[in-house]
């Protein structure tokens, strides 16, 4: 019996850790919606590079529409939203002809369209290839899912066309080791990236890398790529790489990183972050192919359709010729080119955004204090000590292994209230 009423018990939390987990969320949300507090409809912005949107499914059943955050506070309020994670190249949708007779409130002056906008299952709330919704009400634990930084689905892991989920690459903490994930579906029109050295790969492994099927043997034969290892494998699917590739890729960075800095391209360490800015920069003033291959005129054959898995700063070290570029284009991908678009600068620049707000929030703090007198300075310090000792005093008399309750909270404050009142 005593274990029944043990598990029936309600779960009890430190200070310490209710506030832990109060500014972990509160991170989580600005990480989502990029800093944004959600004021103001963003459709002034025009077709922004990434943005948090929502699916309003009372307003629009069909699932055709998408909503910015202060939208989605201010307009839908109390509706069936769907919450989208972000999206790229997306303008907001609310009140436009998609929405009927609703205007919005906070911009209602917009386009009949947004023509520009792209649509998915995930604005009807459906997710992955078994089209099931999230949260999935028919599973009580609910599954990891892994967003295409393609197409923008989302995939449950034993979903991804893999034999195992151990296939995907992570640490022994269980953390992923890739910065982004291709589709299956998605995967064939990256064949070209077999091109590269075998480090585009997160945590790749030999018998389940892409394999690029290109019998010239050119590609196939050549020394050593100087970002892999200094020997070559046996039926390594990255060991084709050319020399003709690896010596212009070498060359381009040569030129424009000074000597003396590590020139590995894509390695998976914080180490070379400045070398892959290096080559970034590099890269779009070359003119030279650094993978020999012209991709409108043959592109490599791609055996399979297997999702892809990339190391970090993977997009550093795409080639920015003028006939790569044009591939990019013709294939609708060149925003791959634009630093912006990847979720990690997304996120980087949310934190910068957070930052700022909380030195804000402390400087107005500041200034409040220094805007009072010195009586009032005395006066609110005085306060804080007060509220610091009765706080200090209850917990030392508390008995730790019972819950604070709300009474006990009021307590303490009326017996702060009663010593102002004695002052």
């Amino acid at each position: 019996m005593a274990d029944v009423f043990e598990e029936e018990a309600e779960q009890t939390v430190s200070i310490q850790e209710y506030l832990k987990d109060v500014e972990d969320q509160e991170l989580e949300a600005d990480l989502v919606l990029g800093g944004d507090e959600g004021k103001e409809c963003t459709y002034i912005k025009g077709y922004m590079k990434r943005q948090a949107i929502f699916s309003c499914l009372t307003c629009t059943m069909d699932g055709n529409a998408g909503v910015c955050t202060a939208c989605s506070l201010s307009c839908h309020d109390g509706h069936e939203i769907v919450e989208l994670w972000t999206k790229r190249n997306f303008r907001c949708d609310c009140g436009n002809s998609k929405f009927g007779e609703f205007f919005c409130k906070l911009f209602p002056n917009k386009d009949i369209e947004n023509v520009e906008n792209s649509y998915n299952h995930n604005f009807k709330g459906s997710y992955c290839t078994c089209g099931r919704p999230y949260p999935d009400p028919d599973i009580e634990e609910q599954e990891e899912m892994i967003q295409c930084c393609i197409c923008e689905d989302w995939f449950h892991e034993e979903h991804l066309g893999l034999e195992s989920s151990d296939e995907i690459p992570r640490d022994e903490e269980g953390e992923p080791l890739y910065e982004d994930f291709i589709c299956q579906s998605c995967s064939g029109v990256f064949s070209f990236l077999t091109l590269y050295p075998k480090s585009i790969w997160a945590g790749v492994r030999q018998h389940d890398a892409p394999v690029n099927n290109n019998k010239e043997k050119d590609v196939l034969e050549g020394p050593p790529s100087v970002c892999g290892s200094s020997q070559k494998l046996e039926n390594d699917p990255y060991s084709h790489n050319s020399q003709q590739m690896d010596h212009a890729i070498t060359n381009t960075v040569s030129e424009n990183v000074p000597v003396g800095k590590n020139t590995f391209l894509g390695e998976n360490t914080e180490k070379n972050e400045g070398s892959s800015q290096g080559i970034q920069d590099a890269c779009p003033s070359s003119s030279t192919c650094v993978i020999g291959v012209d991709l409108l005129v043959a592109p490599p054959v791609f055996d399979g359709s297997k999702p892809m898995f990339l190391s970090k700063n993977w997009r550093d070290i795409l080639c920015r010729c003028e006939k790569c570029v044009d591939f990019y284009t013709q294939k609708c991908i060149n925003f791959l080119l634009d630093k912006e678009d990847s979720i990690v600068e997304y996120e980087k620049m949310a934190k910068q955004k957070r930052e700022e707000k909380l030195h804000q929030q402390e400087g107005v703090e500041l200034n409040l204090l220094d805007k009072l007198g010195h009586v009032g300075k005395m006066e609110f310090l005085n306060g804080v000590a007060d509220m610091k000792n009765e706080i200090h005093a209850f917990l030392e008399s508390f008995d730790p292994s019972k819950p604070i309750t709300s009474a006990d909270v009021h307590q303490v404050f009326e017996n702060l209230a009663k010593k102002r009142r004695r002052v």
